[in-house]
């Protein structure tokens, strides 16, 4: 039944389930549980819900792994007040929560914007003396950024760092974004510069985030250096950074900068995305702009022929 699940032959795991039930082989919770994670997996959530009821009637307990493979198959389907309600279940029926399942509940209650409500819950996780993990502060941070209560999350992060908690790259990088998006340009600087301090590297995310925001800034000189020291670093732009960074060169006019970022598409094989292309053309239909056609790859020199 695993493996059938797995594949996504999720009806003839069902038929397989019915079969026993009807030669007299009564299936466990374990059999129940790997069945709804394959309607999960299909985004199928009546079936799930369904499942519930029959583990109920045929008088089998759900232990903690059966609520929570429901729970994620819940919130991932937007599925929010079902999940909330699985959750309230689960603990009125004394099986207790472990972080992985407060994890899911905080997360979807985040992604669906129910703030207040998560909010509630990892204030009342933190009362209760919960031991909570990097993925939770995590969620924290994150759902704290988004509904821009950045100093709250700001001083959650001066906390873990006071006591020496264990930060990964993700920490950093939400929290960069966030104070950056709030116009914090020098703690987001400090906090970049401040990476190596706790035993991390920059990715490319976070640099992808660094100079973007020195673009937008009009520090062009800064954000070329950054890029180059990126480089040097070992870490390698992706295809996702470089066309982002064409973009937003051309937006400022800084078309030979985004020439050479062109070049940099060109020479790791990348592909220019439509968004890129699109505004590619719209800025050299300008006759202003075409005298620096020839600071792009000579590619790109057909663009001076396009007409409206």
């Amino acid at each position: 039944m695993c493996n059938l699940c797995r594949e996504g032959w999720v009806t003839e795991a069902q038929s397989l389930l019915d079969l026993m039930v009807r030669v007299g082989v009564r299936p466990n919770i374990i059999s129940y549980t790997i069945l709804i994670d394959g309607y999960c997996l299909a985004g199928r959530m009546k079936e799930p819900m369904k499942l519930l009821d029959d583990v109920v009637r045929v008088g089998l307990k759900p232990d903690a792994f059966f609520y929570n493979t429901l729970l994620h198959g819940c919130c991932r389907s937007g599925m929010i007040d079902a999940a909330v309600r699985l959750f309230r279940e689960m603990l009125s029926c004394e099986v207790r929560p472990g972080i992985i399942t407060y994890n899911t509940v905080l997360q979807g209650l985040f992604q669906s914007g129910k703030f207040p409500e998560a909010q509630e819950l990892y204030l009342n996780m933190i009362k209760s003396g919960m031991q909570l993990n990097l993925y939770t502060y995590n969620i924290i941070l994150k759902g704290l950024c988004k509904n821009k209560c950045v100093d709250e999350a700001f001083k959650i992060f001066q906390s873990l760092c006071s006591k020496g908690f264990q930060l990964d790259i993700i920490t950093f990088s939400i929290m960069i974004d966030a104070l950056l998006k709030s116009g914090r340009k020098e703690e987001a600087m400090d906090m970049f510069a401040a990476i190596s301090a706790h035993g991390l590297v920059p990715d490319v995310g976070i640099y992808h985030l660094m100079i973007q925001n020195l673009i937008k800034e009009g520090l062009l000189e800064e954000s070329d250096n950054l890029f180059l020291a990126m480089e040097q670093s070992g870490c390698t732009p992706d295809s996702c950074m470089l066309n982002s960074l064409v973009r937003r060169l051309l937006y400022r006019g800084e078309i030979t900068r985004a020439g050479a970022y062109l070049y940099k598409i060109d020479e790791m094989n990348f592909s220019l995305e439509a968004s890129t292309t699109s505004l590619l053309i719209s800025v050299f239909l300008r006759e202003e702009c075409q005298h620096q056609m020839m600071s792009l790859p000579k590619k790109y020199h057909f663009l001076v022929d396009v007409k409206k």
